[in-house]
């Protein structure tokens, strides 16, 4: 695999979507709300339209590198090197060079992206569990937990073995809850906020 490829995949992970969102409104969302630059902060701060169109773009930085750049240069997209690739869009997004390593998301979005390229049923399942615990609860923290959780469980279903993706979709899934350790804790105390409700002090706190 070239180097290249490499640098591409972390390159297109670090794109500054939210940020560059919050910048058209006038808005520095590391500021604002959670100060996360994911799709959720600018869902609250923006309204749901930014938020999806964040969400999407931040999936795609994912999806494409994973599927695209085995195929360029003539590898297979699944594993090894198409997992490699999708964990440094990954990477990327959570350290992001174009902010200087510092303000990224938390890398559900882009890790959805990466999965549905890879293991596109599992992807679904995942997305439609985060779907209906949002719907339920409105809690998108708890709803980005769950997706993490259901994925491992949904690619061994498929699989019907302990393969290395699953292997690899537990790692990022237990990358998943390391971000949201603050969520998980504000969950535990009732301070986490829900979607359309207001700001809690903790979260404000926490920018």
């Amino acid at each position: 695999m070239p180097l290249w490829t490499y640098g591409a995949a972390y390159l297109a992970g670090s794109f500054p979507t939210a940020y560059l969102v919050g910048k058209a409104n006038g808005v520095d969302l590391r500021t604002v709300g959670s100060g996360n630059l994911g799709a959720t902060n600018v869902f609250r701060t923006l309204g749901w339209k930014w938020g999806l169109l964040v969400y999407l773009v931040d999936g795609l930085k994912g999806l494409l590198p994973t599927l695209l750049l085995p195929t360029a240069v003539g590898v297979a997209r699944g594993w090894p090197w198409g997992v490699i690739l999708g964990v440094l869009t990954i990477v990327g997004h959570v350290k992001p060079i174009f902010l200087m390593g510092k303000g990224g998301g938390k890398g559900v979005a882009t890790a959805s992206g990466v999965f549905f390229a890879l293991a596109p049923v599992a992807g679904l399942c995942a997305v439609a569990a985060f779907a209906v615990v949002v719907a339920i609860t409105r809690y998108v923290s708890l709803a980005s937990l769950v997706g993490a959780a259901v994925l491992p469980v949904a690619i061994f279903v498929q699989m019907r073995e302990i393969s290395p993706l699953m292997l690899v979709s537990v790692a990022i899934s237990a990358f998943v809850f390391w971000t949201h350790r603050d969520n998980i804790g504000r969950l535990l105390r009732g301070e986490e906020r829900r979607v359309g409700g207001p700001p809690s002090t903790a979260e404000g706190s926490a920018r």
